[in-house]
Order: C-alpha cells, then sequence, then structure tokens
C-alpha cells in the first residue's frame, strides 16, 4: 500500500487544482475585482508596481492563462502524464496565489491554504507519479512520462 501513496497524493492535488480551475469554466469576470484588490494589497516592492500597472489593465488575458494552467495541471495530475512538469507549473500557479491573493486575505490562518499549495505542488515534484500513472505505459509519448 505504501507504494501507491505518491500515486494517491498526485491524484488528491490534481482534484485540489480541477476544482479551483473549474471555478473558472462559466467565466473569469469575477476575477476583475479580486485582482484589483491584490494588486492594491500587495506589499511585496516591485510585484505591486507590476500588479498594478500591467495586470489590472491586462487582467481577462492573465485571469484566462491562470485558469488554462490550473485545468492543464489538473487533468495531467490526474491522469498521471508529464507529473513533474505538471507539479512544475502548479507550482508555478501556487507562487503566485501565495504572492498576489494570500495577502489580500485578512485571516492569516486562511493563508496557510495558499502557501499550503505551493508545498504539495513540491512534493509532486519530488515524489513523481507513482506506479498508478498513465505516464507509466510504453505507448505514451515520452514527453508525457
Amino acid at each position: 500500500m505504501s507504494e501507491a501513496w505518491p500515486s494517491l497524493f498526485r491524484v488528491a492535488v490534481g482534484l485540489y487544482w480541477l476544482y479551483f480551475a473549474s471555478q473558472k469554466w462559466q467565466g473569469v469576470g469575477w476575477m476583475k475585482p479580486l485582482i484589483e484588490a491584490t494588486a492594491k494589497a500587495n506589499p511585496i516592492p516591485g510585484l505591486h508596481e507590476f500588479l498594478v500597472a500591467v495586470v489590472v489593465p491586462n487582467w481577462f488575458p492573465f485571469a484566462l492563462a491562470q485558469a488554462v494552467g490550473e485545468t492543464l495541471v489538473a487533468i495531467l495530475l490526474i491522469l498521471g502524464l508529464a507529473t513533474r512538469w505538471a507539479g512544475i507549473l502548479g507550482l508555478l500557479l501556487a507562487a503566485n496565489l501565495a504572492l498576489t491573493v494570500a495577502f489580500a486575505v485578512n485571516d492569516d490562518g486562511f493563508r496557510w491554504i495558499y502557501y499550503l499549495a505551493v508545498i504539495v505542488n513540491a512534493q509532486v515534484i519530488a515524489s513523481g507519479p507513482g506506479p498508478f500513472a498513465l505516464g507509466r505505459f510504453g505507448w505514451v509519448p515520452e514527453f508525457l512520462r
């Protein structure tokens, strides 16, 4: 059973990303006020200015990129394809959320959900796909293993 844990963990992280991606499938318009609020609340020098000057005026492509990235990570992790690459993309998406959205949250305890996403994606990168993954089959192209 212990050899199955990396696969179970990978699927759980994939379901986490699928949940957040599915919130954006009917539209990303609700993200505009969130992006504006997080840009104002961000205390990191340089990042604050980037968010205000670049991301807020161009919120739609950034919101769409987040939705596509989350969906891609979810599908790849659930299926066990390109697991480490999906974990890296998940880590970058989680770092984005941890460095932006987390600062708009007033509850420090709730903020740790965003930090935890960084840690679990790092664990997926370290542990790999596990034994139960489509990437283990020989017919899967090398770039998806």
